[in-house]
């Protein structure tokens, strides 16, 4: 889409299950530098910022080429803080400094895996949309998913799909939680990037993982290194 574009790469200071997540070492080097790289890649934004409280977090963010205009506050940089607070806060303190921008894509700090084309792609979107989000379907249909119950036995969450064939049922999907891109006017009215004008980017299990625990992180190296030596061989 035509307009000013911005990268906002969210990056706090405070991980508590992986200390320091965000500037973890990750296949050689800090794992926010893959996010910050994939945005320069794009060739698609007029400005690629972090968003951070930590001083850390932003010289590295400045060594790899991002902007750290203005810090995070104390309220968007705590446990209960949503993305959509950071990224009204920081829209906020572009406005106040006399810079606004049509589009934005919120990209979050420990995605290794995503790639300027994807970005680009996204943002292209925008151009049919409101908002983007990349999503990836469920291995399994959540439709035939079990729970323990209060006397420890399993039973079906949703016994009405007991006998239904997996081929049968819709295809359910998850969020990526890699970015989301947006119209700046769709987000401002909204409050949210998860507007109604909503449309899907549809990525493959292997370029997603979610990484929150120590676990997580050894398989996402696995994944990284698998995608990295398949494109060595194309």
């Amino acid at each position: 889409m035509k307009g000013k574009k911005l990268a906002i790469i969210t990056a706090r200071g405070g991980s508590k299950r992986i200390p320091r997540k965000n500037i973890k070492d990750f296949c050689g080097r800090p794992i926010l530098s893959y996010s910050i790289d994939a945005a320069k890649e794009a060739a698609v934004f007029d400005e690629i910022m972090v968003s951070t409280d930590d001083e850390e977090i932003a010289e590295i963010a400045k060594t790899f080429g991002a902007k750290v205009p203005f810090f995070r506050s104390k309220e968007t940089a705590g446990d209960y803080a949503s993305t959509d607070d950071v990224i009204m806060e920081v829209l906020k303190s572009y406005a106040e400094i006399g810079q606004d921008f049509d589009a934005f894509c919120c990209i979050y700090p420990t995605a290794p895996f995503l790639t300027g084309a994807r970005l680009k792609g996204a943002m292209t979107l925008l151009d049919a949309a409101d908002s983007v989000m990349p999503v990836v379907p469920f291995s399994y249909p959540p439709q035939r998913g079990l729970i323990i119950n209060g006397h420890g036995l399993l039973e079906r969450q949703f016994p009405e799909y007991a006998e239904a064939r997996s081929q049968d049922l819709p295809k359910i999907y998850h969020d990526c939680g890699q970015f989301y891109a947006c119209r700046t006017k769709a987000f401002l009215e909204a409050g949210t990037t998860d507007v109604e004008n909503l449309l899907p980017l549809v990525l493959s299990e292997l370029e997603v993982q979610d990484i929150d625990t120590p676990e997580d992180w050894a398989l996402a190296e696995i994944k990284y290194n698998l995608l990295k030596m398949e494109h060595s061989q194309e």
